[in-house]
This record gives structure tokens, sequence and C-alpha cells, in this order.
């Protein structure tokens, strides 16, 4: 005979896990139809990416013949998340609108525009810095006469992750703003851990693909400012310190 509490609790939960299956196979479905879409268009997502870099001076090559399919899968893989990310985010708010005060869901419902900007600028930036890297390297090379071959699987994929990678980091202010406002994670709480924020940021960029301490050093500025500008702006118009 079943435990009665035992079944009040699984009655209880059940609605809940079925909508987070049903949202879960939503979101699933959506990312395997864009990795789709984004593998049969990697030849114009490389062209798109090789016109903006414009390297000029540089062979660009394909060192084994697979790489046709690993730097297809790669863009395929990219063009899923960035498709993704803002439908996870809706279906996210969807799922926690019924836990929320109005006042609480309004503010999130008006932030989440902020949040594909900030994945946007991210990934601009990420790809920006990359950009200016290879630049600085490939015209010191011209300048010393040495010849240059770019493996055009490994040069794509460090972009698009570069990109990608620092896309979502700029979402953190987001994050960090929703935890705030639900009183899950104290404004104090962030303050008081800010050298361990910095300590993650520093270990975040390290492990990004741009080897030199330059680039780390770009990638991480915005980040340290993200995060505290993020705590100023929740004191003052948010008053989350309050709470």
């Amino acid at each position: 005979m079943a435990n009665p509490p035992t079944q009040t609790i699984a009655s209880r939960y059940y609605p809940f896990l079925l909508e987070i299956r049903k949202r879960f196979l939503f979101v699933g479905s959506l990312f395997v139809i864009a990795t789709i879409v984004g593998f049969f268009s990697f030849q114009r997502i490389v062209t798109l990416v090789l016109g903006f870099f414009r390297l000029q001076g540089v062979n660009i090559v394909f060192t084994t013949p697979f790489q046709f399919f690993t730097l297809a899968l790669n863009s395929g893989l990219v063009v899923g998340v960035i498709v993704v990310i803002p439908v996870v985010i809706f279906q996210l708010l969807g799922f926690l609108k019924p836990a929320l005060r109005q006042k609480e869901y309004r503010i999130l419902v008006n932030i989440l525009p902020l949040t594909l900007v900030l994945f946007s600028l991210g990934f601009g930036y990420g790809v920006l810095v990359m950009k200016l890297l290879l630049e600085i390297f490939y015209r010191t090379s011209v300048s010393l006469q040495i010849g240059n071959v770019l493996d055009i699987e490994k040069f794509l994929s460090n972009v698009l992750l570069t990109g990608l990678l620092m896309g979502v980091s700029f979402l953190f202010p987001i994050v960090m703003t929703v935890l705030m406002l639900l009183n899950l994670v104290k404004h104090s709480f962030f303050e008081r851990q800010r050298v361990y924020a910095y300590l993650i940021a520093v270990l975040f960029v390290i492990l990004l693909p741009p080897p030199d301490l330059i680039s780390d050093i770009v990638l991480f500025t915005p980040l340290v400012i993200l995060f505290e500008l993020t705590l100023i702006l929740n004191r003052i118009f948010l008053k989350t310190h309050l709470s």
C-alpha cells in the first residue's frame, strides 16, 4: 500500500515535472532544428566570417579532408546555441511566472530585451577582440616577411567559441539581478564575494582561445565593469540591497 505522504508529495510536484518536460522538449527540438540548419549553412557562415576578418596575405587552408564535417558541425552547434538562448530565458520566465509577484514579473519582462542586447554585445566583443588580435599578429608577420598559413577549422572554431562564451558571460548581470529580485541571493553577498567573482572571471578568460596576456586583460575588463555596474544599478534603481 502506498505511503499517503509520499503519494501527496508526488501528486503535488507532478504537474511541475510535466511542465518542465514540455518546455525541455520544445527547447531541445528547436536546438536540433537550428543546429541542422547551421550545419548545412556552414559555407555561408564561413564566407561571412572570412569577409569580416579580411585576412590578406594569409594562406587559409584545410589540413585534413574531415575538417569539412567538423567545421560544419561546429557552425551548427554555435547557431543552435545562439537560437535557443533567448528561448530558454523566455521559457524560464514563463515557468517562474506563477511563483512571482506581479511587480517582480513585470521587472523581469522589462529586462528581457536587455538580455538579447547583452548577449549580442558580448558575442560581438569576443569576435572583435579576435579580429584585432589576428590583425596585430599578421601585420607583425608581414613586417618580418614571414609567411602565414591559417587552419580554417581551428580559426573559425576559436572565433565562434570566443564570441559565444563572451556572449554568455555578458548575461551574468541578468542572472545576478534575478537572484537578488527573488531574494535567493542577497546584494551584500555579491559585494562580499567580489574577490572570488574577479578570480572566476580571470580563470574564465584564461580558458578562452586567445592565449596571450593582452587578450586576457581586454576580455577580463568588461566582465569586471559589468559586475560592478550591476551592483550599482541594483542599489540605485531596484533597491535590492534593502531586501
